[in-house]
Formats: C-alpha cells, structure tokens, sequence
C-alpha cells in the first residue's frame, strides 16, 4: 500500500484537514484516516504483519517506560507479553490502556470504542495513555458507517457505551458548550495493520 509514502511525502507545511476538502472525495479511506488523525495530533505506526506490531507495541512500551499495561482482551495480552510486557486488569493513571477498536472514521480522524472494549468504563475515566490495535478494515467513511456495521453484527448484542476519541491531544481545552464536562483527549498511539 502506498499511502504511507504519499502521506508522508506530501507537502510538509501542509495543515488543510481532508476532511473539509474537496479532495476527499477522490482519496481512499486510509489516507483519509491518517491525514485526519494525524492532524490531530495523533501518533502512527503502520505494520505490514505482526511481527512489525509486535516491536512496534515493544518500542512504545520502551521509550515511555511502561513496564505493564492495562488490558482487558486475551488477545492482546498476548501481545503483551510477546513484548516483555506485565499486564493488569487493574487500571492506574499511570500505566497506558491496551485496546481495540470497533472502527477508525475516516472524515474525522476519530477512533470508535464500544462496550466490547471499554466494558462498563467511561472514556473519560481511562487513563491518559492509549495504545490501540486496530487493522486496515475498521477503516470507514464516517459515523454513519461506523454505526451501521455496528448493527449489522447479528450473530451479537448491539454493544452500549458507544464513545469516540476525538483528540490525541490532552493538554487540548475545548471550550465548546457542546462538550462541556466530556473530554475524552487521550494521548494515544495507533498500531494499524494492513490485513486487505
């Protein structure tokens, strides 16, 4: 996939979002996605196979001196502790959040969670560090989309506490009267596999 060169081989000083070009309707989804996350503030590794997530999520974990993780899905704990990692259920403001995602929107640059990551846990309440896993399909347009493969999942319940990271930026203060009390600014890194 050769988007990764053309994001990172575009003009530097570059700051338009995607997201309010007329371009977008020609780009694919996953350069939509980066260049919108990315703009954000938010921190991108892209892995061909799972080897590369593997020292991907091992250097992470090194460079910010993270010796455990929180984590709630086995999968992941795996990884983890491929990464010479501790994991904890228990979690510390102190310690970053190990997940999924349900889905990566592209026009926003956001990043869809569910009751299938998070549990009973409020966004907000989570600790400031993320490290997300997520792969190339759970790329969609917009929160439309997002939605309507939430819903087409019949074989399981429709998940509740359905919230988005919205800003990887947390010493960002939104003022806006909408958000008011609902800042969910984490300090998150993406570990995105190609798997199409």
């Amino acid at each position: 996939m050769n988007f990764i060169k053309k994001i990172f081989s575009s003009q530097k000083g570059k700051t338009t979002n995607l997201e309010t070009s007329e371009e977008l309707k020609n780009v694919p989804l996953d350069e939509t996605f980066v260049e919108n996350f990315r703009h954000k503030k938010g921190k991108f590794l892209y892995c061909t196979h799972q080897e590369e997530v593997n020292q991907n999520l091992m250097n992470i974990l090194k460079e910010n001196s993270w010796e455990t993780a929180y984590c709630l899905d086995s999968d992941l704990e795996k990884m983890l502790f491929i990464a010479d990692s501790n994991t904890t259920k228990t979690q510390k403001s102190n310690i970053p959040f190990f997940t999924t995602c349900e889905y990566l929107i592209a026009k926003e640059g956001n990043i869809l969670f569910t009751s299938n990551q998070l549990g009973g846990i409020k966004l907000k309440e989570l600790p400031i560090n993320f490290i997300v896993f997520a792969k190339t399909s759970q790329i969609v347009k917009d929160n439309g989309d997002s939605l309507i493969g939430i819903n087409s999942k019949k074989d399981k319940e429709i998940p509740s506490n359905i919230g988005a990271i919205k800003c990887y930026d947390p010493n960002k203060k939104d003022d806006s009267f909408m958000n008011y009390g609902n800042n969910n600014s984490k300090n998150l890194y993406l570990l995105l596999l190609e798997d199409l």
